[in-house]
């Protein structure tokens, strides 16, 4: 076999040959193996209750950039130098400035500059909850700011963190050990020591066997590329269309789900993502975890959803955009995700279908949903429909992702004769849209039935083990977590 073109390292390339996947793709797995032993090494000899701050966060910078000149070669330097600029940008300009097209195209380097300028440049009564517990109070150390932006446990697949959790992290200052709702229990000093994440560790290993596993054989034999045959649409009945609609894209995802539980894995092994106990008094390791795979396959609305599909950029996107767009945040968020995605066709294509389909199931849930809420027999049958057409709908909208140009894309479209496109369409136009409410108070203002509230800690009180609101009441959950250390 040829040796494949790559910017990296061609260490691997009889590896690359004997497995037949291209050299980058081997690199990367590689590497991100090399980080999850270097991340059991961490925690394990560079503790922060025994190593200062400074080594730990010299030793993740190092085998960071080393993990990216290894599988990107000298463009890895880019990383060192946008890091940089961007470093002496906010110490100059004070980040008083972000609403300008000098917007840094990294997640981190965002989310810190406006975490930046919300804690130093604006009052605490303009802010929301969630961005007061994640503002910044000081400008990071040059340091830092290297250590944040390329350690080796995110450098190469994230997720995304805030940088309070991940200075938080690295100096050691721990989430309260008490389990929530263990009454008469203070959470003291010396009562902090953090849980052992290898059962989690080794939980999401296993997701990430499965998902390799499902990737290198069901995922090839059931192409995307093969909803746009010529003679599959010409023969196949509609019915079959849309259950290998469903199948394909389906069969897309086991690849994310591999690289994002595996990133997870890795910043859990090193110590990083406990997020504290829930209700049972189980060790929580999601603080950065960017998907929930049971969520994503049982999902019943399209907001849904997204909340637990690439969980870390949902968030990154709704802090940066969607709380502090004045005008139509729903389609400034979908156009900030295309553009930061790339420049391929098929993701704009994408993102502008999915501001219809939001708003389209938006309007439909706000107009109907709670005529099905009992009783139980009528909500299961709601559910069931709604799980129907949110899968089928989210399959029809990320198939331009996938086939990236244009022709194949419209070709798909077209051979839909754009019916959801059409349905999403007359919805807007025929039923009535609620505004969506977004105050200062709340971390995110989402209505909640009786049955979906959550506690003073953030806890979901609901049944529906499917409701968006878990998202929601977890989320203000790590906001509570926040202030509680913030106050010891």
């Amino acid at each position: 076999m040829a040796t494949t073109s790559t910017t990296g390292s061609t260490l691997l390339q009889p590896l690359s040959n004997a497995v037949q996947l291209p050299i980058d793709q081997v690199n990367f797995v590689v590497c991100q193996l090399f980080a999850l032993l270097a991340a059991v090494w961490f925690r394990t000899y560079l503790r922060s209750s025994k190593t200062s701050s400074f080594i730990r966060h010299v030793v993740a910078t190092l085998l960071g950039l080393y993990l990216a000149l290894f599988c990107f070669g000298w463009y890895a330097l880019h990383f060192l130098v946008q890091s940089g600029i961007s470093y002496c940008i906010m110490i100059i300009i004070g980040v008083e400035n972000m609403h300008n097209p000098m917007m840094i195209i990294t997640q981190k380097i965002t989310s810190l500059a406006y975490e930046i300028h919300d804690g130093m440049f604006r009052k605490d009564e303009e802010l929301t909850s969630s961005q007061r517990g994640l503002a910044v109070r000081r400008m990071p150390s040059l340091l830092e700011y290297l250590s944040y932006n390329c350690n080796f446990m995110g450098i190469l697949a994230g997720p995304l963190c805030s940088y309070r959790d991940y200075i938080t992290f690295i100096e050691g200052r721990a989430h309260p050990r008490t389990p929530p709702g263990a009454a008469g229990k203070e959470d003291l000093p010396g009562d902090r020591a953090e849980p052992s994440p290898n059962v989690a560790v080794i939980q999401k290993l296993f997701v990430c066997g499965l998902s390799l596993f499902f990737h290198l054989t069901i995922s090839k034999t059931l192409p995307v590329e093969y909803n746009i045959d010529e003679h599959f649409q010409a023969t196949a009945s509609w019915p079959t269309k849309v259950v290998y609609l469903y199948i394909s894209l389906l069969a897309a995802r086991p690849k994310y789900y591999f690289a994002w539980t595996l990133a997870d894995a890795i910043n859990n092994a090193a110590g990083f993502g406990f997020r504290g106990y829930d209700e049972n008094g189980t060790a929580r390791w999601d603080l950065i975890s960017n998907l929930r795979i049971q969520q994503i396959e049982m999902s019943t609305s399209f907001k849904m959803f997204l909340d637990n599909w690439n969980i870390q950029t949902a968030l990154w996107l709704k802090r940066v955009c969607y709380e502090r767009a004045s005008l139509s945040p729903t389609i400034q968020t979908f156009v900030l995700s295309a553009i930061w995605h790339g420049v391929y066709p098929g993701y704009y294509l994408t993102f502008l279908t999915g501001v219809v389909m939001t708003l389209a199931a938006r309007a439909m849930r706000n107009n109907f949903r709670h005529y099905f809420l009992e009783p139980p027999q009528l909500k299961l049958l709601y559910d069931i429909l709604t799980w129907v057409v949110t899968q089928v709908a989210i399959s029809y909208t990320v198939v331009p992702f996938v086939l990236l140009s244009v022709k194949p894309s419209f070709m798909f479209y077209s051979s839909w004769y754009y019916c959801l496109h059409i349905a999403g369409i007359l919805v807007l136009l025929l039923l009535p849209v609620k505004k969506t409410q977004r105050g200062k108070t709340t971390h995110e203002n989402v209505p909640l039935s009786r049955s979906e509230k959550c506690d003073e800690r953030g806890n979901s009180l609901g049944q529906n083990s499917f409701s968006t609101t878990n998202n929601v009441c977890n989320q203000n959950q790590e906001i509570a977590s926040r202030h509680s250390s913030l106050k010891q």
